[in-house]
């Protein structure tokens, strides 16, 4: 039998056993079997994947429609799995397939960003994301082009071919799909397309004319395609009159039952006025402190930025080893330079790099993101289940809220000891995260349009640094549009894991034991890119946050 006819057969079962009566199709889906979880995430992951449709992913209303019957075989035979006696490990990644179908439900109920989200259809990503899947919703197909060199070899001009042709049938796909009225979503969504013609014309400009025809014409078709949905974008966008929020109460199921964050719309608002509050005032503090210190100046040359940089990077490595802040591998280093931070004139500087320009070493620390993802491809986790990127970016609480933590945990460990003017650049970043969070969660609950919102992130950021550079303050307050909790994940998602490393080490007091931060972030980076609080329960095995919050979930 060939491939397609057993994948036919298939799908003739599954559609069988769904019209088994509820009590039979219970006899053969339960089980306390933990291998019976692996089996239906490899086949859940197959089939998140929707169908092809004239050569591109098929996100019509009618094609979902069908798997939505199906969707629901595969929820129903989780909950089958009797896991109430299995390890603590073993049930996290229960519950990590719970969040993915609890989002593949929510994107189909409310969320549907093939529906109310033009940037959904955004094809070509010139850079690696530096969490384990692109930030916000993407399509399944994706021309992911910093993974190729040029000049192309005649394999990687096929590959290109292949990815690109995916593109024309898209965005035809595109027209008749966007029948939402998210005004904003819509509004701001254009630019991601137009800047696809921009990514194309500079693929067809770096091959020159060297490239096959076939590429060429492809290149073509693409371009034409994409200026098609443009010109139909800009068309449609005065009859988009609809919020682009998701409301108070999606986002709190959204938060708890996906993103698997155990607080409410209400909650979070909270903590980030808490935390831009702390930032202000610790600024200040700060800067009474230091007052009689040299300032702090920003180098002027690249010259001057490389060796900066340099001693950055040396300084920030000794520190985690000497101070015995965590393992530190082979890799953490050379993937750090990987990413080493260029000098940019002061015209230029946004946000992130004006503060880099003093000292690269807080950015650097965020820069966790990249030991984490490099772990990923040298000492990939054990289970299958959490070996790759999570889906809908369940993973935002742990990469964003670590890498966000780490910069004031390792600041609070004496990071900046030798240079303490270093300390007010984390505080500022701390409030730019809060600040950009709380705008967002306004934006959400349809209480402020994404305009409005951009000025909290812009005014509560201290020192003006978020007003040099609007690129980048459109960019995150539409991302967070469009991925509800991304917004806020940098500073819940650090809540979460101070919450966690308290708890950890209030047992290890309890216990007779001391607290060693080495041996907490050994364990957190042993469990893997999952929701914090999954890594609290595999840590502490304290299961109050999900009792909280899977309750809402049936």
């Amino acid at each position: 039998m060939n491939a397609k006819y057993l994948k036919t057969c298939r799908s003739s079962l599954i559609i069988l056993l769904f019209t088994i009566s509820p009590l039979s199709s219970a006899n053969i889906y339960t089980s306390d079997d933990y291998e019976a979880l692996v089996a239906l995430f490899k086949e859940w992951r197959e089939f998140e994947r929707p169908p092809m449709l004239d050569g591109a992913p098929d996100y019509t209303e009618k094609t979902f429609a069908k798997r939505y019957e199906s969707f629901k075989i595969y929820r129903h035979r989780l909950d089958e799995i009797d896991h109430s006696k299995w390890p603590v490990k073993n049930n996290v990644d229960w519950y990590i397939l719970l969040a993915e179908m609890n989002g593949f439900d929510f994107n189909h109920r409310v969320l549907k960003p093939w529906v109310r989200d033009p940037a959904f259809y955004k094809s070509i990503w010139t850079h690696k994301s530096d969490v384990p899947a692109h930030e916000g919703p993407t399509h399944h197909m994706v021309t992911e082009l910093w993974t190729y060199s040029f000049p192309l070899s005649k394999s990687e001009e096929a590959r290109l071919v292949s990815d690109l042709n995916i593109i024309a049938p898209l965005m035809k796909q595109a027209q008749k799909n966007l029948t939402g009225n998210a005004r904003e979503l819509w509004i701001t969504g254009i630019r991601d397309i137009r800047q696809q013609s921009v990514n194309l014309d500079y693929i067809r400009e770096t091959i020159n004319d060297n490239a096959s025809e076939e590429l060429k014409i492809t290149i073509s078709k693409a371009r034409a395609a994409t200026d098609v949905l443009i010109a139909w974008l800009e068309q449609q966008a005065p009859l988009k009159t609809g919020p682009s929020g998701i409301g108070k109460e999606n986002y709190t199921w959204y938060q708890q039952n996906v993103h698997l964050v155990p607080l409410t719309w209400e909650d979070e608002v909270m903590l980030l006025k808490r935390e831009l509050a702390r930032a202000w005032s610790s600024l200040a503090l700060e800067e009474h402190r230091n007052r009689n210190l040299p300032t702090l100046n920003a180098v002027s040359s690249a010259k001057e930025f490389n060796t900066l940089s340099e001693h950055s990077i040396k300084k920030f490595i000794s520190f985690l080893k000497d101070k015995e802040i965590v393992t530190v591998a082979d890799y953490f280093e050379p993937a750090l330079r990987e990413h080493m931070l260029k000098f940019i004139p002061e015209d230029k500087r946004n946000f992130f790099t004006i503060g880099a320009h003093y000292d690269p070493t807080p950015l650097y620390s965020h820069f966790y993101h990249w030991f984490e993802l490099a772990r990923m491809e040298h000492d990939p986790h054990p289970s299958i289940i959490r070996r790759n990127a999570l889906l809908y970016n369940i993973f935002d609480s742990r990469s964003e809220g670590t890498a966000t933590a780490v910069e004031e945990m390792f600041m609070q460990a004496g990071l900046y000891d030798d240079n303490p003017r270093v300390r007010e650049i984390v505080w500022i970043m701390v409030a730019q995260r809060a600040a950009r969070g709380l705008g967002s969660l306004y934006a959400h609950a349809n209480e402020m349009t994404m305009e409005e919102a951009g000025k909290i992130h812009s005014e509560w950021t201290p020192r003006g640094w978020m007003k040099t550079e609007r690129e980048l303050l459109i960019f995150e307050q539409h991302l967070y549009l469009r991925q509800p909790g991304y917004g806020t994940s940098y500073i819940v998602g650090k809540y979460l894991l101070e919450k966690t490393m308290a708890d950890y080490a209030r047992q290890k007091e309890k216990q007779g034991e001391p607290f060693k931060l080495k041996n907490f972030f050994d364990e957190l980076n042993a469990i893997g890119n999952i929701p914090i609080s999954l890594g609290r329960l595999q840590m502490t095995e304290l299961e109050d946050q999900l009792v909280m919050m899977i309750g809402n979930s049936k």
